[in-house]
């Protein structure tokens, strides 16, 4: 059987055959299934810094490790390998590429431009030629508010509409012109008596002029409202000179429309904004995306996503994907994206999406990254509200729940427990060069922080120099003593101690739990560089919980709080014994006065900071003393300088 080293050493090998030109990769597993596509200016290059662990993203040691086989297609551009990887990825949707975590279809507002008398429609279906399609909307509701909001302003037959289906099987049978000289004998559908329809069913409009109805309807829904205004109010104008008041009013009612529309569509930008505003929140297993699609200076539509990679996916490869995938599937393509960062392939996406926008004016579609002002804050809106998608998603879906559930059981058959830890103690020693080092218990309980059962050690071991292994030693003989077991106050017997430090520290709680004959609990040790687990029963190596994982989630959490908890304690008895140390040094200064001297300047910080007639002026202890103190702190701040 091929073993790991070896499967490399092959693909190497094959990769010498691979040209350097631009083009589209695929890995494969064993099986031969797709499970990551990506494009390349020189495809052998950056084929072999997955091979060669060249490229330091988080996923790719697991990637490498399923990858078992590799296709490619060269192509003549960047541009062109944009197009490719997106259609090999929506062909293929491999496990390593992000992707939206909701697999589901979302609402469009369609115009059926193959059709004679183009249809209006709410659809979720799989777009076809023929129709264009506006969106997506992540909210359905108003999607449905938009399609009625356009009727009222563009009279628009509706795909749902039973005189317009029998009119359209007409029209397929070529029978368009004999229905249309019916004219006088055809009876008005429901829509076209209250406005919302032209008045097709009744030969009451030509085909060209419900035309230009449909061009007013897609320039509505691009987000161009200014310019109906202005020529809804000229008509109502001209109407009313003419004495047709009846006329009037009903444009009256389409411009109420627009503006009862706009009421409801925040403006957030004094300029004639028109772009689409993207904002990422990201925790370890996925990821919000939330969009402000902004026209004329208002929020025309927002839209939310999740996608299913979160801080294991890079900044760069998480906003490639989403770009690829939403803008796949909306024809609102704007003249301007605002983003946090800048796309590593700007020039090969703004080509895409130019070519996509197919402006007649030949204008194009360009990326935006702000530093400052109005674009700044609004992608720092969107951000905000794509924490708040997370967090709505979360809630729906009882998100929390199962994923640690999850890594419960993730973590008990990967490190071969009796059952999943319900109860995690971590511990982690935070020193400097062996003075005031201290140790932090940190308990998890049902994978959950639960800060009741938190404690915090002073190592009492006499240490010269930082010497973790010691310090961890004892720790565990305190913590794991008879006595301190059967005490209630620090709550029941952990199903699993996790030890920040990896391989050492692992060895010293070994010893240690050796020498007290304690084996009824399971240790492991956490390597802080690759987040790898070192467990006693295994020699071969640590156990390495997949990227993006539940388990590993839970396992970083758990170490970053038992660090937080160390670092906290260690600086707050370092202040305090800098302090105390220094203070104790001056003639005449006894606890009271030392409060007292604290307390008017707030701080030791501000205290050493101060000059003479400051400290005099504090009234906080006679002259004599403040001049004393001042002398003692001009010493303490050279030594420090000096250091």
């Amino acid at each position: 059987m091929e073993s790991s080293e070896q499967k490399i050493e092959r693909i190497k090998r094959q990769l010498t055959d691979v040209p350097t030109l631009p083009g589209v990769y695929l890995w494969k597993d064993k099986e031969g299934q797709v499970i990551y596509v990506g494009k390349a200016k020189q495809l052998r290059a950056r084929m072999r810094q997955y091979v060669n662990f060249q490229d330091d993203r988080a996923k790719i040691p697991l990637l490498v490790e399923a990858i078992d086989s590799f296709e490619y297609i060269v192509v003549e551009n960047e541009h062109e390998s944009l197009v490719l990887e997106k259609n090999l990825i929506n062909q293929y949707s491999p496990y390593f590429n992000a992707d939206f975590k909701d697999d589901k279809s979302y609402p469009f507002i369609a115009l059926t431009m193959g059709d004679v008398f183009p249809s209006i429609k709410y659809t979720r279906e799989k777009h076809r030629a023929g129709t264009r399609y506006f969106g997506p909307y992540t909210d359905s509701r108003s999607a449905r508010m938009m399609l009625d909001a356009v009727r009222r302003v563009v009279p628009i037959c509706a795909a749902s509409c039973a005189e317009w289906r029998r009119l359209n099987r007409k029209m397929q049978r070529g029978d368009a012109d004999a229905l249309l000289s019916e004219n006088g004998n055809l009876r008005p559908c429901f829509d076209a008596h209250v406005g919302l329809g032209p008045g097709v069913c009744c030969a009451q409009v030509t085909p060209e002029q419900y035309r230009e109805n449909v061009k007013r309807v897609a320039r509505f829904l691009d987000g161009h409202r200014d310019e109906f205004i202005e020529e809804l109010t000229s008509e109502m104008m001209a109407a009313a000179g003419e004495l047709d008041f009846e006329r009037a009013a009903r444009i009256k009612e389409r411009i109420e429309a627009i503006n009862a529309l706009s009421d409801k569509q925040h403006a957030v930008s004094a300029r004639s904004l028109n772009a689409d505003v993207i904002g990422f929140y990201r925790e370890e297993t996925i990821a919000g995306v939330h969009v402000f699609m902004i026209r004329e200076g208002r929020i025309m539509n927002s839209n939310e996503f999740v996608l299913n990679r979160g801080s294991d996916v890079p900044d760069d490869d998480l906003l490639h994907a989403f770009l690829l995938r939403y803008y796949d599937t909306t024809t609102s393509i704007p003249h301007e994206i605002v983003v946090r960062t800048l796309p590593e392939d700007e020039q090969a996406m703004g080509e895409w999406l130019t070519v996509k926008l197919a402006n007649v004016h030949g204008a194009k579609v360009r990326f935006t990254a702000p530093r400052k002002g109005e674009k700044l804050e609004l992608v720092q809106l969107a951000e905000k509200n794509a924490q708040h998608t997370l967090l709505r998603y979360k809630v729906r879906t009882n998100y929390e729940d199962k994923r640690v559930n999850d890594a419960l059981l993730q973590l008990e058959s990967a490190l071969a427990l009796d059952g999943p830890p319900h109860r995690i103690e971590c511990f982690d020693i935070s020193t400097i060069h062996g003075s005031y080092t201290v140790a932090s218990m940190v308990v998890f309980t049902n994978g959950r922080p639960d800060k009741n059962q938190y404690r915090r050690f002073k190592i009492k071991t006499p240490l010269d120099e930082a010497n973790d292994f010691l310090s961890m030693q004892e720790v565990m003989s305190r913590r794991y003593s008879d006595e301190r077991m059967a005490d209630e106050r620090f709550g029941s017997k952990p199903d699993l101690i996790i030890l920040d430090g990896g391989k050492p520290q692992l060895s010293a709680a070994m010893e240690m739990f050796e020498e007290m004959g304690r084996t009824d609990i399971a240790l492991c040790g956490l390597a802080k560089r690759d987040e790898e687990l070192f467990v006693p029963w295994q020699d071969s190596g640590p156990v390495v919980l997949p990227s993006g994982s539940a388990s590993l989630y839970l396992v970083k959490q758990v170490r970053d709080e038992a660090h937080r908890f160390a670092i906290t304690f260690h600086r707050q008895l370092r202040g305090k014994g800098m302090t105390a140390s220094v203070l104790d040094d001056v003639a005449g200064l006894g606890p009271v006065r030392k409060k007292a001297l604290l307390k008017a300047f707030k701080s030791f910080k501000n205290l050493k900071e101060a000059n003479l007639e400051e400290i005099i002026a504090s009234r906080a202890v006679p002259e004599e003393v403040a001049r004393e103190v001042f002398l003692v702190l001009q010493q303490y701040n050279r030594e420090r300088t000096n250091s």
